[in-house]
């Protein structure tokens, strides 16, 4: 797994975002940080804001990356990795769901580094499609929204794509995202259910089916580019064939619907047998979904199902959807010549399942 977070010395007081870079002929910025020593177990640099010692990779490894020092706990986190194409920016760990199986349980605090990943956005490398998650990121939507029009603004070259519950937008915010800058910000939107009762139960807020209708038809109006996201799980998976009749009837303007396998972990590894549906067992509810989307022209896609686990007609669209800081492949995957076009498992899925539901292709 991919360390996101290295333990790191720094002279300045205060956090601040830098960019690395190992030469110093390369074209820089006043917030670069150059290299100025590095050994086996790590590397320092220079830079406006003084020198930067970090452990745990090596100049090369960290060139390009956009950092946010921060000197109090000691250590960096790596927002932007120059050669990953999978960087997601954090906005808030605050939700107002309590989804079932969620991934990553919301905290009742928050803390503001709206400001900081603006910096860290404007020194990105060119052409990134950057991901803002949370928590819930539109609970601080204004903020939200300054930031992706003065990043869109200055950066031609970039794009977002933001995971968001989708109970916070308005009437008065279609105006707003018609703007020609959010051509290049698409929304994932989690819709479980069809029957609303259902879908309030998994998300764990009585009434959010409604309001995510409501929201939807404002982002129709505005135009907006929407992913729409089905976390597989029990209770929902022979309702996944209406789902697709719904999407189909109400929903066509999306760009993709992603159907999505569990994660192990957050609230789900607790509840693991209760809500995992092992699709090898079972695929013909998710078979009759992707059949109905395919018929009416959205385009489907598995995330998260590693690409030997579906049946072949339907593999293709078993896309390499896991993060590479997160992915992790079992020995047994090492011959099958579909690795590079597969999800693999995430780092914290159990290994004798994993090892188990391998059959290199």
């Amino acid at each position: 797994m991919i360390r996101l977070t290295l333990p790191a010395l720094a002279e300045a007081e205060r956090p601040f975002v830098t960019r690395l870079r190992i030469d110093p002929n390369a074209d820089t910025d006043i917030r670069d940080s150059l290299l100025v020593n590095e050994e086996a177990a790590g590397a320092s640099f220079s830079g406006a804001r003084g020198l930067i010692a970090i452990d745990g990779a090596t100049g090369r490894e960290l060139d390009g990356d956009v950092i946010l020092v921060q000197p109090a706990p000691g250590r960096v986190e790596r927002l932007l990795r120059a050669g990953s194409r999978t960087n997601s920016l954090l906005v808030t760990e605050r939700c107002d769901q309590l989804c079932v199986m969620c991934s990553q349980p919301p905290k009742k605090t928050h803390v503001d580094r709206f400001a900081l990943l603006e910096q860290a956005c404007l020194l990105a490398p060119p052409g990134m499609l950057i991901g803002i998650s949370g928590g819930e990121p539109t609970l601080y939507k204004e903020q939200l929204f300054d930031m992706v029009e003065r990043v869109l603004a200055a950066r031609d070259d970039l794009a977002f794509h933001i995971l968001t519950n989708a109970q916070h937008f308005t009437v008065e915010d279609a105006e707003r995202l018609r703007s020609p800058l959010y051509a290049r910000t698409s929304w994932g939107i989690p819709l479980y259910a069809t029957d609303a009762g259902l879908h309030d139960r998994i998300v764990g807020k009585a009434g959010a089916f409604d309001r995510l209708e409501r929201s939807l038809a404002t982002l129709i109006l505005a135009g907006a580019r929407v992913e729409l996201r089905t976390v597989l799980v029990s209770a929902n998976l022979h309702e996944l064939p209406a789902l697709a009749r719904y999407v189909a009837a109400r929903l066509r303007f999306v760009e993709a619907w992603s159907i999505m396998q569990l994660e192990h972990i957050g609230f789900a590894k607790g509840r693991w047998h209760a809500l995992h549906v092992d699709h090898r067992r079972d695929f013909a509810p998710i078979a009759a979904a992707l059949d109905q989307a395919s018929l009416h022209g959205i385009r489907a896609q598995l995330f998260n199902f590693p690409r030997c686990t579906v049946p072949p007609a339907y593999r293709s669209m078993a896309i390499a959807s896991i993060s590479d800081w997160k992915r992790k492949y079992m020995p047994g995957c090492a011959a099958c010549r579909e690795q590079g076009q597969c999800s693999g498992f995430f780092e914290w899925h159990p290994d004798a399942d994993a090892e188990a539901s391998v059959t290199p292709l």
